[in-house]
């Protein structure tokens, strides 16, 4: 029983040749926000974007979702906690992406829309659930072809438990935690969830779900909106290959 609970041991290069051969890097379909990240979000990374209010959270996960679909055989999973999921969005994003001379976007729009699929989760514990029947299909090869999942927004998951600052809402953190990053690494997924923001010191704002969150996403972004202009920008909080760095106003056309 130990053996079967227990996680086989790698060598250096074992580990560098699972990361050649299977930990690809997948395409946002956003110029601005591949260039920041040099290709893109990267198979086996759990991926944190977070943002305050209306700073365009969904419209990029809408986006990336609608592109990796399109781009690369394979499911997308969408867990939407706040009913934000719009297929319109989405049946627009592919609208853009596609020349209007093509007479097959119909096509394309049905293909993509049936790739994509959207479970509402509005509850930590259905959120567990979700994910160990995720890890069973995958080890039985029962939807092995998923590539990515999305989770919009995490933190209005897992911030109900948190209150009070009880050691019961911390462990189910940890363990939600925990479960995206063997899913990404053992079943080569690329893993998006978003994360809202709240008060910091001295009036500052702050990534929501606290310190001991914060070293569980492989990649740690922020998005931020101009509300003077409405124009956006993406820097890089946390990143295991890349120095943290900021894009440009006006790059992510969401």
């Amino acid at each position: 029983m130990i053996e079967s609970q227990c996680r086989p041991q790698f060598n250096g290069l074992e580990l560098l040749e699972d990361a050649q051969l299977n930990k690809r890097i997948l395409s946002t379909g956003c110029e601005r926000i591949d260039l920041l990240l040099q290709g893109g979000l990267r198979v086996g990374h759990v991926t944190e974007l977070a943002g305050p209010s209306s700073s365009g959270k969904t419209q990029v996960c809408l986006k990336v979702a609608s592109h990796v679909a399109r781009k690369y055989s394979g499911t997308v999973m969408y867990f939407d906690s706040g009913n934000s999921f719009s297929p319109k969005r989405i049946v627009q994003f592919l609208t853009q992406e596609s020349d209007p001379a093509n007479t097959e976007v119909d096509e394309i729009v049905q293909r993509v829309m049936s790739s994509i699929v959207c479970y509402s989760i509005f509850d930590i514990f259905t959120l567990l659930d979700m994910l160990h029947q995720l890890m069973n299909n995958l080890k039985s090869e029962i939807g092995c072809n998923v590539r990515m999942l999305i989770i919009d927004s995490l933190s209005s998951l897992i911030a109900p438990v948190l209150g009070g600052g009880g050691a019961h809402g911390h462990a189910l953190m940890v363990t939600a935690g925990f479960l995206l990053k063997e899913l990404a690494h053992e079943h080569n997924l690329s893993i998006v969830v978003t994360n809202h923001m709240v008060a910091g010191e001295a009036g500052s704002s702050k990534p929501a779900l606290g310190d001991s969150w914060k070293s569980i996403p492989h990649v740690r972004l922020l998005l931020h909106r101009y509300r003077a202009t409405n124009d956006s920008c993406i820097s890089i909080l946390k990143h295991p290959y890349l120095q943290n760095c900021i894009t440009v106003p006006r790059a992510l056309n969401l």
